[in-house]
């Protein structure tokens, strides 16, 4: 088998957060745009790529204020940074379908590696004959690693906001079309 590419289809994927607020609780976000690709070879992991880049500015919380705090340059300051990139570096296969990919997270101007446990959920065609597959990555980062480090003490002695971010990424993807012979030449 050969590397494919895959398009990923952000109106069917997402990349999800958690952190911990008051040390009690969770408060959950997400960024509404984003695009990357997917380069897989099942056969060869190896051969596989991923490459994705997020505007940081569609941080969303649920929650107007918050999101304008997180877009100040007390946290991702999305004037100096609007964006952030994820590109792997390695990609092992753990078992069938289990990955584990490797790679470079830029974010807020500090580029450190991550590692994202990764599961291949299925592939398919949809109603329009387009060829699918889904994958489901789980990483957690400390933020004060990236020079995210605005907190608050509460009086009961924890910090206003956890600093482990847990992120979630469901992702679909689209097999690219191959290019005709007539626009290679």
């Amino acid at each position: 088998m050969t590397t494919q590419r895959w398009d990923i289809d952000t109106s069917h994927s997402g990349i999800h957060f958690t952190v911990r607020h008051m040390v009690i609780a969770k408060v959950r976000g997400v960024f509404e745009r984003w695009q990357g690709t997917i380069d897989f070879d099942p056969a060869d992991p190896s051969k596989s790529k991923v490459d994705v880049s997020v505007d940081t500015t569609s941080v969303d919380t649920r929650e107007p204020k918050r999101d304008e705090h997180l877009r100040s340059p007390e946290f991702l300051d999305v004037e100096k940074f609007p964006k952030m990139t994820f590109v792997s570096k390695q990609i092992d296969k753990v078992e069938d379908g289990v990955y584990r990919v490797h790679g470079d997270l830029e974010l807020h101007g500090v580029t450190l590696p991550v590692v994202l446990e990764s599961e291949l959920l299925g592939t398919g065609k949809d109603p329009w004959g387009n060829e699918r597959i889904a994958f489901q990555a789980r990483a957690s980062l400390n933020r004060k690693d990236f020079g995210l480090g605005w907190n608050a003490v509460l009086e009961t002695g924890g910090l206003l906001v956890g600093e482990k971010i847990d992120i979630t990424l469901d992702v679909e993807a689209v097999k690219a079309k191959a290019e005709s012979a007539s626009s290679a030449a």
